[in-house]
């Protein structure tokens, strides 16, 4: 990602701009940039939709407006991702649940929010012509090799569509490997079954003919994607957990409001992380992977004397992880989901006001 820069206003214009109510509200903000930005090291799998926040942030050059100066890390996958958490190889990052909760139980890594709801992107695939055929008669794949990324979200999906066709996991051999090893593999013989999440699965669609046999969203397992942080740099750093968070929001909160930019700036990120994606599939990531504002993260997130809806999600996902035995327990969601953070951004007026400046009212 690379930094952008900022043309600076004449001083009339700066002053009418201070003088009107908005401009005071992010009077706070603005001023952190005048102070030395507090250096954070953020962590993301490239040419993921849920990371596009980050690579907004830095085109638009937001992070120096709360004080941030940002380096950036990058992973395959979220199993090394969160392995190297415990050796602070980064302090905030985004993942899937699935690696957030093996975080969480090993190395207790911290989940302070959400990135998207990405049940309908993470899939089992067949070629496209032996996808009904399999879908009638889900037997016929017993024995079978199952090309996957193992403790993995897309793991968790192909496992719970098994179980809503009445099979066990044991009835096809799983095989650990990278997405873009799965994805070698499917082209190269079309008898092959995969589990991969997008932008793999529109890969697989339009260059090997594949189709989804079934998704998280057709077994009724919620994927959601996770905001992490380093349980020291999270006891630490509030005040900078806080700023990312805000952010990150106004991430998307931007995207939102300038849809065609915004599908634009994903096409460049995804191929800066090696992903030539095609304008159809740029299109099914903003339509199939529902992401969520502050106010939304707080509903979701809330708790009130009972289990929250993430709370849930994560629960069954733990559930998942235990009965594998990649973990010998789930941890409960509210030993490591920590929801302290999204409620200071919603306190904190200028925050807020920074991380909602595009939403539209209800």
């Amino acid at each position: 990602m690379k930094p952008s820069y900022r043309m600076i206003l004449p001083g009339a214009l700066a002053l009418a701009l201070a003088l009107t109510p908005a401009a005071g509200l992010m009077s706070g903000v603005s001023h952190a940039a005048t102070q030395t930005p507090a250096k954070v090291k953020i962590s993301y799998l490239p040419a993921l939709y849920w990371a596009l926040p980050f690579y907004i942030a830095t085109e638009k050059g937001w992070w120096k407006d709360v004080g941030l100066d940002p380096s950036f890390v990058t992973f395959p996958a979220g199993a090394p991702q969160v392995a190297a958490a415990q050796a602070g190889s980064w302090d905030v990052g985004g993942t899937g649940a699935v690696p957030a909760v093996l975080g969480a139980a090993r190395f207790g890594l911290v989940t302070v929010g959400i990135t998207n709801d990405e049940s309908r992107t993470n899939a089992m695939m067949a070629a496209g012509d032996k996808v009904d055929a399999i879908r009638a008669d889900p037997g016929q794949l017993r024995g079978k090799r199952l090309l996957l990324t193992t403790n993995s979200t897309a793991d968790y999906a192909a496992r719970a569509c098994l179980k809503k066709w009445g099979l066990k996991s044991s009835d096809m051999q799983f095989v650990n490997l990278g997405q873009a090893q799965v994805i070698s593999a499917m082209m190269a013989n079309r008898d092959t079954v995969v589990g991969v999440w997008a932008p793999h699965t529109y890969t697989l669609e339009e260059k090997a003919g594949a189709k989804v046999l079934c998704s998280g969203a057709d077994a009724d397992a919620v994927v959601p994607g996770t905001l992490v942080v380093r349980p020291e740099f999270a006891k630490q750093n509030p005040d900078e957990v806080a700023k990312i968070l805000a952010v990150y929001l106004r991430g998307w909160s931007w995207a939102k409001a300038h849809p065609q930019e915004a599908r634009a700036m994903a096409k460049r990120f995804y191929a800066d992380g090696g992903v030539e994606a095609s304008d159809e599939a740029i299109d099914q990531e903003f339509r199939l992977r529902p992401t969520f504002s502050l106010d939304e993260q707080n509903s979701l997130l809330q708790r009130d004397g009972k289990d929250s809806a993430f709370d849930g999600w994560l629960n069954n996902i733990g559930g998942f992880m235990s009965e594998v035995g990649t973990i010998p327990a789930a941890p409960d969601p509210r030993t490591f989901v920590d929801t302290s953070f999204m409620r200071k951004v919603t306190d904190d007026a200028r925050l807020k006001a920074f991380a909602t400046e595009f939403d539209k009212p209800n």
